[in-house]
């Protein structure tokens, strides 16, 4: 038989072998992308054109769910850039302007020489770090963290003045960590100050908190603290009222900690003089 014979012959094969596999394509297509997203959306109480704008990728989500939308208004945690020019002016800022601020702004609450006279409410700021000072302070302004008191003082300081404020108040009293400014505290406290304890994922305090750690630049000095302000904070972190720590490292720490071992910490720091 000759060449063109077999062809005829083979030509309804390959016409129905092609059939079948378009008709499978179809009825996947039509299955993937159509009836199914819309048997799923009318579960969902989905229209069936958005359920299959969503099965096509045409509209964000899921044709078997309703998209969640979140009325939650956004905060920043932070905007401080810790760049260059702003180490700059920290270490070698303008003195006489920080110290015109500090007496005509904040010497009200905060004291003269940086001493709280309302330790319930207001940190002491001699000697506090003057990273740590100006990122409270940019918080304050940009809304990452909120006081009623605090937000509208710092409202109309521009970022130099904060800097030159900030590095005021760490000049006043120079902070260094002695090991004999440790007094005796109870061993669950000096545990987690020291080594933390890693079975419920609290890191130590010291490895921030401690001057020569090496921590991140914004960590605050916290001996020497009044003790009431120090508990606190942490109850303020534990409860997510205060959200400006990155990376959420003092919630997740602060979440961790029972109410009495706040209290003892807020204590221990206070007694480092």
């Amino acid at each position: 038989m000759s060449e063109d014979v077999f062809r005829e012959i083979d030509r309804p094969w390959r016409l129905w072998a092609s059939a079948i596999v378009v008709g499978v394509l179809a009825f996947g297509c039509l299955s993937g992308f159509v009836i199914l997203p819309v048997i799923q959306g009318y579960q969902a109480g989905i229209d069936p054109y958005t359920a299959i704008c969503r099965s096509l990728g045409i509209l964000p989500g899921s044709p078997a769910a309703r998209q969640p939308v979140s009325t939650a208004p956004a905060a920043p945690v932070s905007q401080v850039s810790w760049g260059p020019s702003l180490i700059a002016r920290l270490n070698k800022p303008d003195a006489a302007r920080g110290q015109e601020i500090a007496a005509s702004v904040c010497a009200a609450c905060h004291g003269e020489k940086g001493l709280t006279a309302d330790p319930a409410q207001f940190p002491n700021m001699a000697g506090q770090s003057a990273f740590a000072i100006y990122k409270q302070l940019h918080d304050y302004k940009s809304g990452a963290r909120a006081n009623e008191i605090m937000q509208p003082v710092v409202a109309d300081l521009t970022d130099e003045q904060m800097a030159d404020v900030a590095a005021h108040f760490a000049a006043l009293q120079q902070a260094r960590w002695e090991q004999t400014w440790v007094r005796a505290a109870s061993p669950q406290v000096e545990t987690i100050v020291r080594t933390g304890d890693s079975a419920r994922g609290l890191p130590a305090c010291e490895s921030c908190h401690n001057p020569r750690s090496g921590g991140p630049i914004e960590t605050p000095v916290l001996f020497a603290q009044t003790k009431e302000y120090l508990a606190l904070q942490m109850q303020a972190f534990k409860s997510g009222s205060r959200k400006n720590d990155l990376y959420r490292r003092m919630r997740s720490i602060s979440e961790k900690l029972t109410d009495s071992e706040i209290d003892q910490l807020a204590q221990y720091y206070f007694e480092q003089r």
